[in-house]
Order: structure tokens, then sequence, then C-alpha cells
């Protein structure tokens, strides 16, 4: 694909990040089991317009995303607005699996660029304690045709083909539906082919969570994660999920979950259910300066890429960053961090190994492969396996992640990324001074 080098940017600058926060993220089913995303993605924005002094008449867009959808309400980014009283915002809502919020951010980016905002807030939002419970396809069929029914006969007539079966509800699917298979399944597929061992899976998670215990400890994330305040009355600061004195050794007797047989991919070595929000406030860089704001860092530019999911599915980003690269004129020396979602342990080795291979990449993409990545420079505050993985709010939590981390080291570069569903990968590039 043709890929030239060009800098994000339009008359009011650069596209600035001039904050960005997050909930605390929440194994599913524990402290948000009675809030669902509207509550949590509201709960975000809240925080980040009152840090940052702002009425709802200042925000011109609220550009949000989820995964796990409410089926009442799916315009998730205008409910928010609305549970906020931002009756006057502007909103839309995009979904693209888990980059979701790299995509919201993006799309700001777009509008800044093209002159038609000046200051809008992007970012995700998802609850998987929330997530219905499905019915059978022949109980809902039967509940559609009894609604149109004309008498009651008619409507018993149609619950009569009811089986005892057809009345039992259904685990709800994370099957990838165009492959028929679990992103765990296709996990361990890939680390077959990419020859990535268990033990080289186990050591990412176990660095998973020490780098972010390591972060807690030492109040790299107090800026960035917000306290929760909870409809029980308490409060929560911390992600639930972390593990504070994470062990190696107790990785290696987990069992695998999706190849009992010869996998090698765990529920320690794999991104849990969670729940959580994040969101970004996001101006030009003439906006922020006019208004008296120092931006946390700059989008350089990204990419978005995709490549048949029935093989390598969770390959995505070794195909989207080499293009954010070109488009930012760097190369991976230039780089300060490399921030990759970590939905499996297994898929972020695959990622890294895919990122080196010249042969994968041209074949691919006809641009160069970026080469090794320098592991001391990847996820230095522990990824999604740590913090959990609410769909639509990781690229929010990624992004900003970098971001604090960059202005921390006194400014550089970032290189973000994350895998979706269908084949889909992600990739930013961002800057600090």
């Amino acid at each position: 694909m043709p890929v030239r080098k060009m800098k994000l940017a339009g008359r009011g600058g650069r596209v600035a990040i001039v904050d960005g926060l997050r909930t605390p993220f929440a194994r599913i089913a524990t402290h948000y089991r009675d809030l669902n995303a509207i509550d949590l993605g509201a709960m975000a924005v809240k925080e980040l317009m009152a840090r940052n002094n702002l009425s709802q008449h200042e925000i011109e867009q609220l550009v949000f995303g989820m995964t796990v959808m409410i089926p009442e309400a799916p315009f998730i980014a205008r409910e928010i607005a609305l549970a906020l009283g931002m009756d006057t915002v502007d909103a839309y809502s995009i979904t693209r699996a888990c980059a979701t919020s790299f995509q919201t951010a993006a799309s700001v980016a777009d509008n800044i660029v093209a002159g038609y905002t000046d200051m809008a807030i992007a970012g995700g939002t998802d609850s998987t304690s929330s997530a219905r419970v499905p019915l059978s396809s022949e109980l809902s069929a039967v509940l559609r045709d009894v609604s149109f029914a004309k008498t009651l006969k008619d409507r018993i007539k149609l619950l009569s083909q009811l089986k005892a079966r057809d009345l039992l509800p259904q685990a709800p699917s994370i099957t990838e539906y165009s492959v028929g298979e679990t992103m765990g399944e296709s996990t361990e597929k890939m680390v077959k082919k990419w020859g990535v061992s268990r033990q080289e899976q186990d050591d990412l998670a176990h660095a998973s969570h020490s780098n972010a215990a390591r972060a807690w400890t030492e109040g790299r994330l107090d800026r960035q994660v917000m306290t929760a305040h909870l409809p029980n009355g308490n409060t929560l600061k911390d992600d639930n999920l972390v593990r504070k004195h994470s062990e190696r050794d107790g990785y290696s007797k987990l069992k695998p979950v999706f190849d009992r047989d010869t996998g090698s991919v765990t529920a320690g070595n794999s991104s849990p259910l969670t729940d959580g929000a994040g969101a970004l406030l996001m101006m030009s860089e003439k906006k922020a300066a006019a208004l008296g704001y120092t931006p946390l860092g700059y989008i350089r530019s990204y990419a978005f890429a995709a490549r048949t999911p029935q093989d390598d599915l969770l390959m995505g980003p070794v195909l989207a960053a080499p293009a954010a690269m070109t488009r930012a004129g760097l190369a991976l020396s230039d780089l300060t961090l490399v921030d990759m979602h970590e939905a499996f342990a297994g898929q972020v080795a695959c990622n890294l190994r895919g990122l080196a291979d010249d042969d994968y990449v041209r074949s691919q993409t006809g641009l160069a492969a970026l080469g090794e990545v320098d592991r001391s420079k990847l996820n230095v505050n522990g990824g999604s396996i740590a913090y959990g993985h609410p769909f639509g709010a990781t690229g929010a939590r990624v992004i900003s992640q970098a971001l604090h981390e960059l202005q921390r080291r006194g400014g550089g570069l970032a290189l973000t990324t994350a895998c979706a569903a269908g084949g889909i990968g992600a990739a930013m590039v961002l800057e600090t001074e």
C-alpha cells in the first residue's frame, strides 16, 4: 500500500492531547457490577472536564465507542452526553472492537486537522458485567412471531413448538464470527506457527504485572487514574486486577485454557474480562495555546490495517505499525517507548517477531519491517494482561499511559499499537516535548 511521510497537522497546528484519564479497571462482576457502560463513560468524561475546568459549552464534540453493546442504548456517545446534561454537545459513536478508542482518537484528530473542531473528547467504555445473556435462536424466533400473532390461540400454538432445551439461556459468545474460533484459539495457532514458547508467554505476563505494580507503587498512575465513586458509597482508586506481588513460578502452574492437550495460552498469560472507561481531551495546538493548556503530547501519525482473519488473526499491528512509522518519518531507534495492547502474551510475542520479519511485512504491505523492538522500552508500566481489557477503553488507556510516561521522562516518542477482531490492527505514534 502506498504510504508517504505525512505528519498529522492542520491550520491550527498539531493535534494535541491535553489530558487523558481513565477509571480504575475492575474484573468482571466485581466493583462495577451495578454500573453499565454509560455510567462508566460518564464518570470518566465528567472527571476529565472537571480537572480541566471545562463546561459543556466549550466541548464541540464527544466521540465515544463501546464493544459490548447495550441493546436499548447503542448510541453510547450521545447517551453519555445526555447523562451529564451535555444536551447541546454533538456526539457520535464508533466501534472498532479492541481498537475502538484508537479510532475515536483518530477520528477527532481528523476533525481537528480538517478544521471542523478545535476541542473535543474522545474515548471508550465497556462493561462486561452488563453483557446480556442471549436467548436461544429458537426461543428468539418464536417470541418474535408471538409478538405479531393476532389471537391467543395463535400465540399458544407458537409457544407449544418450543422444546425444553430452547428455554435455556445461552452462554455469551466470544467467538470470532468469520472463523468460528475464539481469540484464544487463534492465539494458540499463532504461537505454534511463530515458535513462541510457554516460557516466553509467562515471562511477558509476569513482566506486565510486575511493571504495573511498580507503576502503582511509584505513583506513576496517580494522575491518570481517577477515583471512582460507587453506588454503594465506597470508592475505588486502584485497578483490582494487578498482581502486586507477582511471582514467576505461579504462572508455570496454570493449565492451558484453549488447547488443553498441546496448548500454552493460560488464564495467567491472557487479558481478563474487565469493566472500565477512558477519555482523552483533544484540541488543536493553537487552541490549547490560546487557552493556556500545556498538552500531554501530540499525535504525530496513525494507521489502521487489516489482514485475513483465518490466519494470524491478531497480527494486524505488524501491518499498521510500519505505515504509522513511515508517515511519522521515524525508525525504531528514534523511539523512547513502545506500548502494545496485550490481548495475550502469545499475541505480543508473535507481533514482536512479525515486526522484525521483513519478508512477512513486505508481502503484506510492501513496506520494510521495523526491526527488533528493544524490550527495555516495551510496556514499561505494564499492559492489558495486568490492568485488564475493557475493550472500548483500552486504546484510551494505552495512549494516555504512553503520553504520561513520556512526559515523566522529559519528552520523547512512542509507538502504540492494538490488535482487534477481524484481523484489524491499529498503530499510533505520539510525541511529547
